[in-house]
């Protein structure tokens, strides 16, 4: 499925000029206190072209599960340098265009008069702040600039080459830049200075002077800190460029964002957006969600609403005003089975490492079953893979040694030598019997419901399962410190990938990658700590990982992905189940522009944001 971009570049004057004040501004304006739209717009603005423009006005309403949910503010509102279109493909945002160079020089245009939420310039000056003063300071930045700026441990040449141009080089390729300005979670690179300076010791002789005389209540660095974290949103006073602003201080129970009224948007009509005034997210208990928003209580939902929830919102909608649509998630799997490479148990360890195990686990799942049974046959099938809307998909990759073969499975296991007992259970090579405990977070009744399908089709290949839950951090833990033999979680986060997307979640980056912890934290301690890359398969996906990092042209890195995906596909590192298990949406009657279909994906995606709710609105 693809989608048409619905954001265009269109020259301000095309626009004639006629800019139409949202009314929640005209007082602000009348009075004095904001200029008119035309003062408060860059040159050019961004012009949103859609299929039915909106009207102003309105509060959206949504519930959290805790405050921290603040964050939601910048997934949702989705400005950023860069962002995705529903292609996938990175247009720029609040930039007004970028160039890139060998895939190592990036030039950055700004708009001009592109002003923060409290009418301040945005200029280079607030990415000079921050490279220079944030990143690089080392009170405020102990390890330095983040991971993604920095190419085999070196740092770009940073350059203004005027108030609205500046420029990154670094001496090798560094494809990790871009996406990550686009990201759901993004890399702000740059900081509102003229806020922030007050609170910085080398702009403010009151901070210092503080520091010097022991009169600091906190450490300058932990005040600047706190302040400064345009991620979060739970610092109403510091400036934004999102397209609404929090004006609510923690701890609350329920934050009220209004509009940004120097947003860098604007429809083909001349409105400002966003169109609704108000975005307002309630906090309430994460298992009443779903009924809360049953009974109408919000806007918009897809937060702690899950599938087997869908009959019962289904049920509520004439009652209360709403429709429920069905979105297409964008992990790779729905659910998968991690077999812990790096187990403590040595006889285990082996078994797990033998790709025949490996796939006779796999052959020995009936997917069809469970999508059926769990599903109503909506899900897909699968390996462990991106999905078949990325351009990056091919049917082997979903089939591949997964497909319900009782028969197969069993010959492999014959095949290794593990036999059956009296009681019909395969015996490991020490004679233990071949029980495998499976362990989850303990968050959902649906993992436990999935292992018991998995269950019944194994005990037919002689091999006997038990679920051991536990509280998400312990389950970790053990995951972490190689007590586990396998567990279960969603599979790989971006199953939308292209060939720019970074293939990190294929090869062993990080400890959280369930299926080789240690293989992961030695690479992310420089082998500090873990385990050194023991297995040749896991070594090439490293390889396979560097030549996409060092790849100067689309089609180097595309290969590098193919290679990457059909060795995951044959050696089922991970086990898919299924993927593509609907993610209902919950939306107003009235309120307009949000898809019928889409994706519900954290990245690429943001939830909501790459659909562009500042250009929703209510009828």
């Amino acid at each position: 499925m693809r989608f048409l971009f619905p954001l265009l570049f269109v020259p301000a004057l095309a626009l004639g000029q006629n800019f139409v004040e949202p009314p929640m501004l005209r007082l602000d304006v009348s009075t004095g206190r904001l200029p008119p739209t035309e003062k408060r717009l860059p040159q050019p603005p961004l012009v949103v072209r859609m299929d039915e423009p909106g009207k102003h006005g309105g509060a959206l309403h949504s519930l959290v599960g805790r405050s921290r949910d603040t964050r939601l503010l910048v997934v949702y509102g989705y400005a950023r340098l860069v962002g995705y279109d529903r292609n996938l493909e990175l247009a720029p945002d609040i930039l007004e265009s970028f160039e890139v160079q060998e895939g190592r020089i990036f030039t950055l245009r700004l708009r001009k008069g592109h002003r923060w939420s409290d009418g301040h310039p945005f200029t280079a000056e607030d990415f000079r702040y921050y490279w220079e003063d944030v990143a690089n300071n080392k009170e405020l930045s102990p390890a330095g600039p983040p991971r993604d700026l920095l190419v085999d441990g070196e740092p770009p040449k940073f350059e203004i080459l005027s108030d609205t141009v500046l420029r990154y080089t670094w001496h090798k390729p560094n494809p990790h830049f871009l996406p990550r300005q686009a990201g759901a979670s993004p890399l702000f690179i740059y900081r509102p200075a003229h806020y922030l300076k007050p609170l910085h010791k080398k702009y403010s002789e009151k901070v210092r002077k503080a520091e010097a005389d022991g009169t600091a209540k906190r450490r300058w660095s932990a005040v600047h800190n706190r302040a400064d974290n345009l991620y979060e949103s739970d610092n109403p006073d510091l400036p934004t460029l999102q397209p609404w602003m929090n004006t609510t201080r923690p701890p609350a129970d329920r934050f009220v964002a209004v509009r940004n009224p120097y947003f860098h948007r604007v429809d083909e009509r001349g409105q400002q957006l966003p169109y609704i005034d108000r975005f307002v997210l309630a906090v309430a208990d994460p298992k009443l969600i779903p009924a809360k928003t049953g009974a109408g209580e919000a806007d918009l939902q897809a937060r702690d609403v899950h599938f087997n929830n869908y009959t019962f919102l289904k049920q509520g909608e004439k009652q209360n005003g709403y429709r429920t649509l069905l979105w297409r998630p964008g992990k790779g799997s729905h659910f998968a089975l991690f077999p812990n490479l790096n187990t403590k148990d040595p006889v285990w360890r082996q078994l797990l490492r033998d790709v025949r195990f490996r796939r006779a686990l796999s052959l020995g799942i009936d997917r069809s079953l469970v999508n059926q049974v769990l599903y109503f046959g909506l899900a897909i099938e699968s390996n462990n893979t991106v999905l078949p809307q990325s351009p990056l998909f091919r049917e082997a990759y979903r089939d591949r040694w997964a497909r319900y073969d009782r028969k197969a499975a069993i010959q492999l296991l014959e095949e290794i030598g593990l036999k059956k007992g009296r009681d019909g259970v395969r015996r490991l090579p020490d004679g233990r019997p071949l029980e495998i405990i499976v362990e989850t977070a303990g968050e959902s009744t649906e993992h436990s419901d999935v292992l018991e399908l998995i269950r019944e089709t194994w005990r037919e290949v002689g091999i006997k399962v038990f679920t051991k839950p536990s509280q998400r951090e312990a389950w970790r833990n053990r995951i972490y410190s190689g007590e586990t033999v396998m567990s279960v979680w969603g599979g790989i986060e971006n199953g939308l990938a292209t060939p720019d997307t970074s293939p990190d979640e294929l090869a062993p980056m990080s400890q959280t990658q369930l299926q080789w912890p240690k293989f992961g934290q030695y690479f992310e301690t420089g082998g500090k700590s873990g385990e050194p890359v023991d297995m040749p398969e896991v070594k090439e996906l490293q390889r396979l990982y560097e030549v996409w990092m060092s790849a100067t042209s689309r089609r180097e890195r595309e290969q590098a992905w193919h290679a990457m995906l059909a060795l995951h596909a044959e050696q089922q590192f991970t086990i898919g189940v299924v993927s593509g298990v609907p993610q209902p949406v919950v939306a107003r009657d009235t309120l307009m522009n949000v898809p019928e279909r889409g994706f519900y994906n954290w990245d690429p995606g943001a939830f909501f944001g790459i659909y562009r709710p500042d250009t929703f609105w209510f009828r």
